[in-house]
């Protein structure tokens, strides 16, 4: 859904960035807006007049006659902290008020603040525990949230704060509430690595970051307990997982990522649950390392993927 100049989304800009003179001088600029002519001549013009190299530039239009634009342009600008608010200025002047755009700048090695959370189920999330530890997740893992202290000893050995916050159905709030006090103004992303508990729109307003999360199966399909049990019994052929932004509308949201295995008709239900928990880890790995690396542009209930 996008046109990429950018091979491949293993962290390599973190890599690059990592062997740079100065990491804080590489950034992310990010459009949006109506699609009309001059939009990308306007941001290379301005870019060059701040002597900045672009490195990357991406662009998808929906409808080039009246459509949404979306951009992803990463720069080399030395110095990019002093000069930062005189170019911000500018595309206030030029993106903003000119062209009607939204934009937003951040440094590459600005890492978003992320908190997991996770129930009984540990594959989701020791997986992006492990994969951030070797260098893998361009983040910073703040916290891990869990309505059990299953998970509590595992998550140990990686230095991360874990907070146990219980659920009693009969007052969801209080869990809530708990939730926010821990969040609010802490993190930049919510990843509910297989958290078994619904959440709420209020919940969802009131933490002010995107949620992401992982979902059993290539939606929609087989909502709800015993996914693989149903799947089994349906005699499907294949399974898969699917990452999306979470809205208050139960598994509903903007899909960021999705991806099958081929399963056999001898597979028991064990062994679909085994292979979608291989599908669940990579698919939600990458989906958070999108987010992470600005490559997911939201566009209503659809996402722009720049890859």
């Amino acid at each position: 859904m996008s046109t990429s100049t950018t091979p491949g989304t293993d962290s390599s800009e973190q890599r690059r960035i990592a062997a740079a003179s100065d990491p804080a001088d590489s950034v992310r600029l990010l459009i949006s807006g109506e699609d009309r002519p001059g939009i990308v001549a306007a941001v290379s013009t301005l870019l060059q007049e701040a002597g900045a190299n672009i490195s990357s530039l991406d662009q998808y239009s929906t409808d080039p006659e009246g459509g949404r634009f979306y951009q992803r342009t990463v720069f080399h600008l030395d110095g990019f902290s002093a000069a930062r608010p005189e170019l911000e200025r500018k595309l206030d002047e030029r993106l903003a008020t000119g062209l009607g755009l939204t934009w937003s700048l951040r440094p590459v090695a600005q890492l978003k603040r992320v908190a997991i959370f996770a129930s009984k189920s540990d594959h989701c999330l020791l997986d992006l525990l492990w994969r951030h530890r070797r260098g893998e997740l361009p983040m910073t893992v703040s916290m891990v949230i869990s309505n059990h202290a299953d998970l509590a000893e595992e998550v140990r050995p990686f230095n991360i704060p874990y907070f146990y916050v219980p659920v009693d159905k009969s007052d969801r709030q209080a869990a809530e509430r708990r939730h926010l006090e821990l969040l609010r103004g802490n993190v930049d992303l919510v990843v509910l690595a297989r958290y078994m508990q619904i959440i709420t729109g209020d919940f969802l307003r009131e933490v002010e970051v995107p949620v992401i999360n992982i979902h059993h199966s290539f939606l929609p399909a087989f909502i709800g307990a015993g996914p693989y049990a149903k799947a089994k019994q349906r005699g499907v052929k294949l399974i898969g997982a699917t990452a999306h932004y979470v809205t208050e509308d139960l598994d509903e949201g903007p899909i960021i990522e999705q991806d099958v295995v081929r399963v056999k008709h001898s597979d028991t239900a064990a062994d679909l649950q085994r292979r979608g928990a291989d599908v669940e880890r990579q698919v939600l790995a990458r989906a958070v390392e999108w987010h992470c690396e600005d490559r997911v542009a939201r566009d209503g209930n659809t996402t722009v993927i720049f890859l």
